[in-house]
Parts: structure tokens; C-alpha cells; sequence
């Protein structure tokens, strides 16, 4: 037998064996493409401004380093998000958190995980607010949370669990268990 014949049957029987062994190895694992867990579309440390859809000027800015469509339900999911409100006088409001969510509208947005608000530095009854979680409503200027909330403001300190706050009219209301304490700002 001529030795071409032989290394040419040794060389299509490796071949052989090598294909039937990644067609095997494919054959057991289990399928890698699910429906609906990947992202529509991903963002990596992007900045947002979101306009008024009535009157064109800033409704907020937001920063992440990731930002996840679904597109499921078109919901997004945000880690470590910063939203920059603006108040009337210009000024930015600090509110971060561990994650948000925001539904497929617009019209939620959940932040949970060491949520703070933090008023502008120019504010001139400096204001932070302290919870778990926090549920903002753009559209009617409205914020809830069944969470303990902290509020610190200059001489005092609020707690209580659940919130009810209108943005439009500044006016925040503790649902329950709420307990107040003088806090003298020291010099």
C-alpha cells in the first residue's frame, strides 16, 4: 500500500472524528438564545436631557454608565443613575440611586437602592431626602414611596414611612410613623 493512501485515510478519519465531536458538544449544551432577555438596545455611559413635551425646556438630565432597553414591554433598566432636575431658579436637584426603572411611557420612574435627593447648593433652606426606594411621576410632578424616608433640612430632621410629595407645590407629606427631631446646625 503506498503511504499517500494511508496519511490521506489517517487525515479524513481525524477529520471525521473532529467534526463529530463539535457536533456532538454543540448537540449537549443547552440553547444560548432565549426570547426576550436580550436588550433591545444597550447604552454605556451616556447623558440624557429629557425636554417639557409642552414647553421645550429641560425636564432633566441623566447620567448612568448603563441603560437597558427591554423590548418586552419596552421598559428600561439604569444602574447607579443621576438625575438632574432643574428647579425655577435654574438650579440642579441631585437625585441618585443603586438602580431605576422606567416604564415603556415615560410616566414612571422607580429608583431603589440608596436613593438621595439633594437640593441645589443654592437652595436657600439647604434640603436631603433619604429612602430605599422612590417612585417619580414626570407628568404630574408627583413622588411616592411606602419606604422609611429621612428629610434633613438646617435644625431638623424628619422620618416617617410612606411619602406622598407634589413637586409643583413643594408640599411633602409622611404617611405614617413619623417622627420629627431638632438637629441645631453647629458653626
Amino acid at each position: 500500500m503506498n503511504w499517500r493512501v494511508v496519511l490521506t485515510l489517517v487525515l479524513l478519519a481525524g477529520a471525521i472524528l473532529s467534526g463529530w465531536s463539535v457536533w456532538r458538544q454543540n448537540a449537549e449544551r443547552p440553547g444560548t438564545k432565549v426570547a426576550g432577555q436580550r436588550s433591545d438596545y444597550v447604552l454605556h455611559d451616556f447623558e440624557l436631557v429629557a425636554l417639557d413635551g409642552t414647553t421645550g425646556k429641560e425636564a432633566f438630565t441623566l447620567r448612568a454608565p448603563t441603560l437597558q432597553r427591554n423590548p418586552g414591554d419596552r421598559t428600561m433598566s439604569l444602574a447607579t443613575p443621576l438625575f438632574l432636575v432643574p428647579d425655577d431658579a435654574g438650579h440642579y436637584w441631585e437625585v441618585r440611586s443603586r438602580t431605576g426603572w422606567v416604564d415603556s411611557e415615560g410616566n414612571e420612574v422607580r429608583l431603589l437602592g440608596d436613593v438621595r435627593a439633594k437640593s441645589p447648593p443654592e437652595a436657600s433652606s439647604p434640603l436631603t431626602m433619604n429612602t430605599e426606594q422612590l417612585n417619580i411621576y414626570p407628568d404630574s410632578n408627583r413622588t411616592t414611596s411606602r419606604a422609611v424616608v429621612t428629610i434633613t433640612q438646617p435644625g431638623s430632621i424628619l422620618r416617617g414611612r410612606g411619602l406622598e410629595a407634589n413637586l409643583a407645590t413643594k408640599r411633602y407629606e409622611l404617611q405614617s410613623e413619623v417622627r420629627s427631631r431638632y438637629a441645631p446646625s453647629r458653626q
